[in-house]
């Protein structure tokens, strides 16, 4: 009879354990991420980044546009070779003209990662951290929308912002 006892205990133990480590929450990492003070300054430093390209790209056109007005008044005084090395100058900056949205996408898109990797890094381990802290098995993140039926959890986004010391009703950083 002690034995069976000690054996119900042992089994009570391990649904009790299995149990704890079978909680559910959920929280919406884009709004973490958004709420966090260092996304305001990596969106900050992006829009200035996109300035900057915009910039360059506006200055490789009135390049193209100088040069093209140049060789259209003066190409009647150049010999023939010059007049070939000139049209072949116009026709490298076009071409660069036509790659720069291009570059200058994959530009902004390489820097915006570079910024945001370690904001969803520090997001990520204090999402660890409060669902250790407080027996959580499973964490969905419904922000990225891939999970549509799932059982009832608790939101962890407030526990979150607290242990990053954000303020409860922290306005996020829009998005472009």
């Amino acid at each position: 009879m002690k034995k069976l006892l000690v054996a119900a205990a042992m089994i009570f133990g391990l649904f009790t354990t299995a149990s704890a480590q079978s909680k559910i929450g959920y929280i919406n990492s884009d709004e973490l991420m958004g709420d966090m003070p260092e996304a305001a300054k990596a969106d900050a430093e992006l829009k200035q980044f996109q300035t900057d390209l915009g910039k360059q790209g506006q200055d490789l056109m009135n390049e193209l546009n100088t040069k093209d007005s140049l060789f259209v008044k003066d190409s009647t005084s150049y010999s023939p070779s010059i007049k070939e090395i000139k049209r072949n100058e116009l026709i490298k900056l076009y071409q660069r003209v036509q790659g720069w949205q291009n570059e200058a996408q994959e530009l902004y898109q390489a820097e915006a990662q570079k910024k945001i990797v370690p904001i969803r890094n520090k997001a990520l381990d204090a999402i660890k951290a409060v669902a250790k802290e407080n027996g959580y098995g499973y964490v969905f993140d419904n922000a990225q929308g891939s999970l549509l039926i799932a059982p009832p959890g608790d939101d962890l986004l407030p526990l979150v912002k607290k242990k990053l010391g954000i303020a409860a009703n922290a306005v996020p950083v829009k998005k472009n």
